[in-house]
């Protein structure tokens, strides 16, 4: 752990100089009086202020983003209106923050009277004075690096909860810790992982905590590409106590059941096929929201593990409560109802991406709803006092089912001569990347997307026991599906859609040059904000999407920006740094600047960082290899490096270098990064005792050859 304080005083000045920034900072506040330094004095009074009532209470005025989502049901739609689409083109840098980082940034700011903690790769947490962008304190929970390889998808971190004084993140190594908000000091931490089962040692958290009524709340990570049992788990957030857990599939028959939810979805599952051996997945690994009113909490849970569902249920079983949103009693964590949208799932689409609570009015009547677009390409709007459906309708071109039948269940289309081609690919039509709704226009904002991989089932699998040829398999990921040669039908592509959730159709798009962009921010200036994948930080006109303002952000965005206020200023910040699954191995741009906070405000001009290019050695060249080693060199590659490093000279590299474009001397020395290399230290497993010298050998032949194979013909 490490910790470095704050000056107990601060001089309020700008953060780069720049003069309205100055200004901004002297304002008089509302009261007669100066606004005041952050000591650790006042941030401890105001964030021991931040509660359940006070959540709910701001969630009228905006003035701060108490949550990653701003209010309770994750609407990120902010009442300011100091930026608009009248002056946003006016927007400048106030100031820049670097987090010292080079993975993945998907984590939303949480900014309470100008106090901002924001998380970075590894867990790292940073408390930011949002005024200047000066640091106050950061913490590392010292989570070891050579466990990078544990999670399928970057070591990323969605971000805190702030509650009473205290800030909750959860550690990528399973572990929850409460920090005092004021020095950052740890105040306690528990291990989430369920030291009863044996595959404990899967788990992972990426996922933000949400906090209420005296309650942290917390899903696991990472098992249904391990293989895992999914839960979610509530705290007390004084002492740090298991105040209940819910599990999300049934566990081994032979022992009792969990609860009546358990016993009853153990009848979708077939027990000749021991699911409980591979974990069964469904973990509810990123979205939970909350309803006060009904005292619900809401969450959406994973695919299987593994994802082939024939590996762990029954061809009709509907595998229950994988890929579905579920309601449990706040207090009690008792399962009050489920929906689930992709029943017997086995495309990888999981339910966990980032859904919305609204009121809307369905055929004139006042609906309390869930607004979802989970990975399998449907926009769902489910009521969510009783789980029931009400319309489902696909935002993509989808392959896998033609639509929805009244009773809300899917009208699929089998697979064609076993190759598994489902449109949209295992990435999905929308992953981690929040959408927000804006009761104004009555639209949602989602970044839509289509990421073509075509897989083909394998005909075995032995859990937990290296598989080279299959994806990941060489560390033991248990997948069930080895990549396909077939060429894609469809393109690739990424969009912000505008969705209209009560005539569920699309009202505009915009088309970006890539996949995998940033999550979204709308405002009631008629605003909606969204970073790219091409190093773009833009804002457009929520009623019908035409660009207004934009600005260069040095790296590929991937995480939502938060909007607020101080002392009368409204601001905008976001987080950028380029990772996530599909940002390990791909990129849309050229530049690779580390992690950085920037934050915008109207008349603000302060220089944007350097920025940094990306490094290249041009196609490798100069290995010597047998081609007979090729096809052997394949399946260990596949199983054991593709799906950080990508395919060698045809992808592109993206948070992790693609192996085609490196020095010709690190492939020769290849060993020496395979075997307790240098970079362990940054997330790279040892594959000591996983591959052999020869399978080195044979990996180089590969490499090389996919080099050779992509060189253009002089």
């Amino acid at each position: 752990m490490k910790v470095r304080e704050y000056p107990r005083l601060l001089s309020v000045r700008s953060a780069l100089g720049a003069a309205a920034v100055l200004c901004a900072a002297l304002v008089i506040t509302a009261n007669g009086t100066a606004a005041q330094d952050l000591t650790p004095d006042r941030i401890k009074a105001t964030m021991s202020a931040v509660d359940t009532a006070m959540i709910e209470a701001n969630a009228a005025t905006s003035k701060d983003w108490p949550t990653i989502g701003l209010d309770y049901g994750e609407t990120r739609f902010s009442r300011l209106d100091n930026i608009n689409t009248g002056n946003v083109g006016d927007l400048g840098l106030a100031w820049s923050y670097n987090l010292d980082s080079e993975r993945g940034i998907e984590a939303t700011p949480v900014v309470v009277d100008g106090i901002m903690y924001q998380t970075a790769p590894w867990s790292v947490v940073h408390a930011i004075d949002a005024r200047t962008g000066r640091k106050i304190w950061t913490f590392d929970p010292g989570v070891a690096r050579e466990l990078g390889y544990e999670r399928c998808c970057n070591v990323v971190n969605r971000g805190v909860a702030v509650y009473k004084g205290k800030v909750f993140v959860g550690a990528y190594d399973g572990r929850l810790i409460a920090l005092d908000a004021a020095t950052g000091r740890k105040v306690w931490e528990r291990d989430t992982r369920n030291d009863q089962e044996h595959w404990s040692k899967d788990y992972t958290i990426t996922g933000a905590p949400r906090a209420f009524n005296g309650k942290v709340v917390i899903g696991q990570d990472s098992g249904a590409d391990s293989g895992a049992r999914g839960y979610i788990t509530a705290y007390d957030t004084e002492t740090g106590n298991q105040l209940w857990r819910w599990f999300t599939v049934p566990g081994d028959p032979e022992k009792p059941f969990d609860d009546k939810a358990m016993e009853a979805a153990s009848k979708t599952w077939d027990p000749s096929l021991e699911h409980w051996i591979m974990g069964g997945g469904g973990r509810p690994w990123d979205t939970i929201t909350y309803d006060p009113d009904l005292n619900m909490v809401y969450l959406g849970t994973g695919n299987g593990a593994p994802w082939n569902h024939s590996f762990i249920g029954p061809s009709s079983g509907d595998s229950l409560y994988l890929a579905s949103i579920v309601a449990l009693d706040a207090d009690t964590g008792k399962y009050i109802w489920h929906y689930q949208e992709t029943p017997g799932d086995r495309w990888n689409y999981d339910s966990t991406q980032p859904m919305i609570l609204a009121d809307i009015a369905i055929d004139g009547a006042p609906r309390k709803v869930i607004l979802h677009a989970p990975s399998n390409g449907f926009f769902f709007v489910i009521d969510r006092t009783n789980g029931k459906f009400i319309s489902a309708r696909n935002f993509v071109d989808v392959s896998w089912a033609t639509g929805y039948d009244a009773s809300g269940r899917p009208i699929e289309v089998p697979p064609v001569d076993g190759l598994d081609d489902a449109v949209p690919g295992p990435y999905g039509a929308h992953n981690s990347h929040p959408m927000s709704f804006n009761p104004q226009t009555g639209l949602v904002y989602l970044p839509a997307q289509n990421i073509p991989v075509y897989l083909r089932p394998t005909d075995t699998l032995v859990n937990e026991a290296p598989t080279p040829g299959e994806l990941g398999g060489v560390t033991a990921w248990d997948l069930g599906w080895v990549p396909s040669n077939a060429r894609p039908k469809q393109p690739a592509f990424g969009r912000l859609l505008a969705w209209d959730p009560v005539q569920q159709k699309e009202a505009w798009r915009v088309e970006h040059a890539a996949p995998w962009n940033g999550g979204t921010l709308t405002t009631a200036g008629n605003l909606v904000f969204q970073g790219t994948a091409d190093g773009r930080f833009v804002a457009y006109d929520a009623r019908n999407g035409t660009k207004l303002w934009e600005t260069p952000t040095g790296t590929g965005v991937i995480a939502a920006p938060a909007t607020y206020m101080i002392d009368g200023v409204q601001y905008v910040s976001i987080a950028v740094g380029w990772g996530g699954v599909y940002g390990l191995t791909t990129r849309a741009t050229e530049l690779r600047t580390p992690g950085t906070v920037y934050t915008f405000t109207i008349g603000a001009k302060a220089k944007l960082p350097e920025f940094v290019k990306y490094p290249t050695e041009g196609l490798l060249q100069g290995v010597k290899y047998d081609p007979k080693d090729v096809p052997e060199g394949t399946s260990r590659y596949v199983g054991a490096c593709v799906s950080c490093h990508g395919v060698p000279g045809v992808d592109r590299g993206g948070a992790i270098r693609n192996l085609g474009y490196v020095p010709a001397e690190t492939i020769i020395r290849l060993k020496d990064f395979v075997f307790n290399g240098p970079f362990r230290d940054r997330g790279m497993p040892d594959f000591t005792g996983l591959l052999t010298d020869e399978d080195v050998v044979k990996i180089q032949a590969f490499i090389q050859a996919a080099a050779d194979a992509g060189r253009p013909k002089q």
